[in-house]
């Protein structure tokens, strides 16, 4: 019912703003708590038992990590007596609410909800949950102050070394971008402390190149590698283009993904963290295989039922195409 969908999508908005809006810990926990409410029958609108599976999970990761939240700025509250996002002085309450906003989005090593949810949304909805749903928290990790900076470098760096493991036994495409968001989240958390800004640049970056990948898998109809294989006879122009994307999404310069990678390793060199640029350059290596692999079943491989002359590939469905031609821009040649 398209009134409840633009209910649904309204109260989603509303959650994310009000905690964006918030200076107080109690709003903040009461934006994220009417997001994850509005986001639970999206994620189920598809009665498969698989998908009401996926919501069953994060509603519980999503309503521990709140609880988590509530009960971190409450102990904050009794200690210090402030209740103010910015005015966070106790290292108590200040790693638990960092671990609560990190359990929120799924880095490493509370990531394990995340494969599993976005493996049982479509493509859509996995969508949103990639992208929309990383902003209040990630708001309010930006907005933190004196955080010890071990928690967070630990936290990135665990995220970017799982998130290039995870994904290499993968055969599921929305896997292996749940093991992917997992990596680039761990990137901006190795910079948050050092430089903002560089942050919500990888943010930016990472929508856009995420937004054009879930667009391309929509449009091929493909959940799995195999599907990749003959999704040349479906949509060739795009097959030639996606694995640029793919490969933007690694962090191959001159793509648009490079930027961001290039300018964090140079901004941990500049604080003397050399041996965590390097790591952190390593750990890209991992993500950068199973890139490559995917765009080697697309591109590289021919479908033994190769139907090009009979299969109707010209595409007349212009919401999804020009968005789709945008991203796909974007991602490909912004650096």
């Amino acid at each position: 019912n398209p009134y409840i969908l633009a209910t649904l999508l309204f109260g989603l908005g509303l959650g994310t703003t009000i905690t964006f809006a918030s200076s107080h810990w109690l709003l903040a926990w009461m934006g994220l708590e009417i997001n994850t409410l509005a986001i639970i029958p999206l994620m189920a609108q598809h009665h498969h038992p698989r998908a009401v599976e996926a919501t069953t999970k994060y509603f519980l990761t999503q309503a521990t990590a709140a609880a988590m939240l509530l009960f971190a700025s409450t102990t904050n509250a009794w200690l210090t007596g402030q209740w103010g996002i910015q005015q966070m002085s106790h290292p108590f309450p200040l790693t638990l609410i960092t671990l609560a906003l990190a359990l929120k989005i799924g880095l490493a090593p509370m990531h394990t909800w995340l494969p599993e949810v976005l493996q049982g949304l479509d493509l859509t909805t996995g969508l949103v949950l990639s992208t929309w749903q990383k902003l209040a928290p990630f708001a309010l990790l930006l907005q933190i102050q004196n955080v010890n900076p071990t928690i967070l470098v630990t936290l990135g760096l665990a995220s970017t070394l799982v998130g290039g493991w995870g994904g290499l036994n993968q055969t599921q495409l929305r896997k292996v971008l749940a093991y992917s968001s997992i990596a680039h989240l761990g990137w901006m958390i190795l910079i948050l402390q050092y430089s903002p800004s560089l942050t919500l640049l990888a943010l930016l970056t990472y929508f856009v190149m995420t937004f054009s990948t879930f667009l391309v898998f929509k449009l091929n109809k493909s959940t799995s590698i195999n599907a990749l294989a003959i999704s040349w006879t479906k949509a060739p122009i795009l097959t030639s283009l996606t694995p640029l994307v793919l490969l933007s999404l690694g962090g191959l310069p001159p793509l648009t993904g490079f930027m961001p990678k290039w300018l964090i390793l140079q901004e941990l060199a500049k604080q003397d963290l050399a041996p965590l640029a390097t790591l952190a350059a390593l750990s890209a290596l991992l993500s950068l295989y199973f890139y490559l692999r995917i765009s080697y079943a697309m591109t590289l491989t021919m479908s033994p039922n190769n139907l090009t002359g009979v299969t109707p590939w010209r595409f007349s469905s212009p919401q999804l195409t020009l968005p789709l031609a945008i991203a796909t821009t974007a991602t490909i040649s912004l650096l």
